[in-house]
């Protein structure tokens, strides 16, 4: 069928619940979709609307996106005669399609049982994407089908024949995909075939196409056949998000609970209130927003590896010194080492490094040069409140661990002056860049990082905490850089992050651009008791070492 999206059903599988993400798998077992008062407010309202264009400019965190799963859930399970019909989800990351995909099959099963009809689990299978000039391609994409003959199916990418959906499709995080306004244009000629479109999505500056649909609507260019709701976070809040929130985690919400969640949220943001209007406000700013689209981020985003993640509390500092090295040279063993173990001894390898003791992460992030010259990173290490001693035990381990060594970049800024100096003094000035981070600096290295996504010469794991950190790189009065502005981390919304992988990653870029003279540490055994390290320069390659 020319123009069209087909199923090629010989790859189907089945997704098994713990590859849904977290977001999904953390809904308690009790809970019941069907329950009266289960969606706030503001949630109502916007699943009430009934328009062929309806449009939602919201805040973070306000549960729209999860609100409209439900909906659609009920509708594809529908009969035709009752309002049934298939249901079509476009977000902005593959992960967003698992979540959508993941809340509508914990909804299926409560609502299937109640229609006395039948659900099939989750499958995963390709979609042929057929544009106009004939060109095919495959996307991943995930559905649910029901009894009702109709089906919710989930899109890992944005398809180039929009109009080949039939029913209703819904378009998630809008103004971050990277032809917003192609997405718009073929998602309103969609109209003419009976279907129907429903656009959310958090704000990404005045001047993207998004925010002129809403304006478009809302002055009548679109007649009476187009709806906006604007959900800000604070409209969440006053409808019980905070109390949401708590009993999807099973605790108990207070008064002091709230106020000191509420504040920490709006304080994350620091000095940046365009960047807080904008997120949790839902008033665009003035700036051009995201940098990297999230299609490059997810297209290097191959496949999960390990993320060593250290998080320490403030009691591990007052240990004595020598139990901390102790401490820190086993977690090296059982973690970090194994995977040293694993790298091509024949591939040259390089570093960056962003340096953070307190607030932060503090993230080293290795890089392997392939034949192809891709930038491929084998695992990544977080530290959170790790003492500047322990940092540099685990960052000197990881350098003198990689193979063909070609050098390091490190953030010079701040508390980061001494761990680059002292690591200068280990390896060698000309392996050690020292990075004063600055706004000349990110507006000549940050494009250069920027173009290697989009040529698709990362490989990078996969991992939501650092999707997000690459999408804080933003246009900041035209240069491209990291705003002072943090976000919650996913794994611990306790903890708040600064684009810390973003920076390590630009940095390692770097030091791939600046390579030094490859450089081995083996380790040498000359006794039965002890092992040492040898630096092994080019007049020893032959050899397994000095005894």
């Amino acid at each position: 069928m020319s123009g069209a999206l087909k199923p090629l059903s010989s790859t189907t599988r089945t997704v098994e619940w713990d590859e849904l993400p977290a977001s999904v798998r953390e809904i308690p077992e009790a809970f019941d979709p069907m329950a009266e008062g289960v969606l706030m407010a503001h949630q109502v309202e916007w699943v009430r609307i009934k328009a062929p264009i309806k449009v939602c400019p919201k805040g973070r965190r306000t549960g729209i996106t999860f609100a409209t799963a439900l909906d659609k859930t009920i509708v594809a399970a529908s009969r035709k005669s009752a309002g049934g019909s298939n249901v079509f989800y476009i977000g902005d990351t593959k992960e967003k399609g698992l979540e959508f995909i993941g809340y509508c099959a914990k909804f299926a099963r409560v609502i299937a049982r109640a229609q006395g009809a039948g659900v099939s689990s989750i499958e995963e299978f390709l979609f042929e994407d057929q544009d106009e000039r004939g060109h095919s391609r495959n996307i991943t994409a995930y559905r649910i089908r029901f009894s009702s003959g109709y089906q919710v199916t989930a899109l890992s990418s944005r398809p180039a024949n929009i109009r080949g959906l039939q029913g209703v499709v819904i378009l998630d995080e809008a103004a971050f995909h990277p032809d917003v306004q192609g997405v718009l244009d073929a998602a309103t000629a969609l109209l003419i075939w009976g279907g129907s479109i429903e656009v959310i999505s958090s704000h990404n500056g005045k001047s993207n196409p998004f925010n002129q649909l809403c304006l478009d609507i809302e002055s009548g260019r679109y007649g009476s056949e187009a709806k906006v709701l604007t959900v800000t976070f604070d409209d969440a809040v006053r409808n019980g998000l905070f109390e949401r929130s708590m009993m999807m985690q099973g605790k108990a919400p207070t008064a002091e609970g709230k106020a000191a969640w509420y504040s920490r949220i709006r304080t994350a943001y620091g000095p940046r209130r365009a960047a807080m209007r904008e997120e949790l406000d839902a008033i665009p700013r003035d700036g051009n927003g995201v940098a990297i689209p999230s299609i490059w981020i997810e297209a290097a985003m191959r496949e999960e590896r390990p993320v060593l993640r250290l998080v320490l509390d403030d009691d591990f500092a007052a240990r004595p010194a020598r139990e901390r090295e102790s401490w820190c040279e086993d977690w090296i063993r059982l973690h970090l080492v194994p995977l040293l173990e694993t790298l091509d001894p024949l591939r040259s390898h390089i570093g960056g490094y962003d340096f953070a003791r307190h607030r932060d992460f503090s993230i080293p992030v290795p890089i392997e040069l392939t034949q192809t010259l891709q930038r491929r990173v084998p695992f990544v290490i977080e530290m959170h409140k790790v003492p500047f001693r322990q940092q540099q035990q685990i960052s000197w381990a990881l350098w003198r661990g990689l193979p063909r060594f070609s050098g390091v970049a490190i953030d010079a800024t701040g508390n980061g002056e001494a761990m680059a100096e002292t690591t200068a003094d280990e390896f060698g000035s000309e392996l050690v860049h020292q990075i004063k981070l600055s706004r000349g600096w990110y507006g000549t290295w940050m494009p250069k990082m920027a173009q290697t996504f989009e040529d698709g010469m990362f490989d990078l794991p996969r991992d939501a905490n650092h999707m997000d950190d690459l999408r804080a790189v933003e246009l900041v009065d035209g240069i491209m850089m990291v705003p002072d502005v943090r976000r919650a981390d996913m794994k611990d919304p306790d903890l708040f992050r600064h684009g810390d992988y973003a920076i390590s990653l630009a940095l390692a870029h770097f030091a791939s651009l600046h390579l030094s003279s490859a450089i081995d540490f083996h380790r040498v055994t000359h006794n039965a008791a002890t092992q040492r390290l040898i630096k092994r320069g080019a007049g020893w390659r032959n050899n397994e070492g000095i005894w």
